[in-house]
């Protein structure tokens, strides 16, 4: 029987139903609640699959999970990919891939740990920032927004270059990201897991919440946000993510696309939307545990064993 492994917080509606949905088809395949206390190395691990909704917030569970992935495990989503990942590195992806993008362009810190001596310790960057350029470069207005953040937070619409440098002042530790501001007539977040599956999801950005509405996108522009967004998680090799799509004069631009811990929550997806995720996330955790994809072989280290 193989095991399917579920790490995760404070959700209260997900997690359950993917649990009772992954047990009650009888598959060959079970799912439970990771349970921990302390890891050995070289710990043997009993899961076929581990999802990942959580380690983000604790820094031992991505320990936990990068040693699993050595143990042959397929986590979901990968630790070394989602620890490598940022949001200037996706929009600098898109331009390789082709796709969409506003223009984006990564700031030096604000501030910095006690360690670092200005004067010393940043001999390689010039100073002061030349404001010009940013704000010639993404245009204003502009987006100002962390380059490792989620959940709408720390983001900023600047109208002009004393509010982007404002915003940027008050930014602390964070590392942020100007970016060009799409005046976008349609707004769509894509759920996409097992780089297969995508439902396209219209959603209202200003009382974030999700619009039930099967006919928003033309089929023409519903096929490419979806042909985009496959091409996107294959590119990041995540099996669980949402991908946010701004659509200006007919052309979908990629705005958001690091949620590899995306909210599944009933309250907010919809029944509708709720109910296709934990189905699909099934699906896909049934298929990965009989069907094994060890990530192992994605790293260098792994030909050595």
């Amino acid at each position: 029987m193989k095991k399917v492994g579920l790490l995760c917080g404070r959700e209260w509606s997900f997690p359950p139903k993917f649990i009772e949905e992954v047990n009650r088809r009888n598959a060959g395949v079970t799912a439970e609640f990771v349970k921990l206390g302390g890891t050995a190395m070289g710990e043997p691990n009993p899961y076929a699959v581990i999802i990942d909704r959580i380690s983000h917030e604790v820094p031992y569970y991505r320990s936990y999970l990068k040693h699993a992935v050595l143990e042959g495990v397929h986590v979901v989503n990968n630790p070394f990919m989602w620890t490598a990942d940022d949001k200037f590195f996706g929009a600098s992806l898109c331009v390789k891939l082709g796709l969409a993008h506003p223009k984006t362009l990564v700031l030096p810190n604000k501030d910095y740990i006690p360690g670092i001596v200005l004067n010393e310790s940043l001999r390689n960057l010039m100073y002061p920032l030349n404001w010009e350029y940013v704000a010639d470069y993404v245009g204003m207005p502009c987006i100002l927004k962390d380059a490792h953040g989620g959940g709408w937070r720390g983001v900023y619409k600047c109208d002009s270059i004393d509010e982007l440098i404002r915003n940027y002042n008050e930014s602390g530790l964070l590392t942020m990201i100007a970016q060009q501001f799409i005046p976008w007539q349609q707004y769509v977040r894509c759920m996409c897991l097992g780089r297969e599956e995508v439902l396209v999801m219209p959603y209202d950005t200003h009382n974030r919440k999700y619009i039930p509405d099967p006919n928003y996108l033309s089929e023409e522009l519903h096929a490419r946000i979806v042909k985009d967004c496959l091409t996107l998680v294959k590119a990041l090799g995540y099996d669980m993510n949402t991908v946010e799509w701004a659509v200006l004069d007919g052309v979908p631009y990629a705005i958001d696309f690091m949620n590899p811990a995306p909210d599944m929550d009933v309250n907010s997806l919809t029944p509708a939307y709720f109910d296709w995720c934990v189905t699909h996330m099934a699906d896909m955790a049934i298929k990965l545990a009989k069907n094994p994809k060890p990530q192992l072989g994605e790293l260098r280290w792994g030909k050595l064993f």
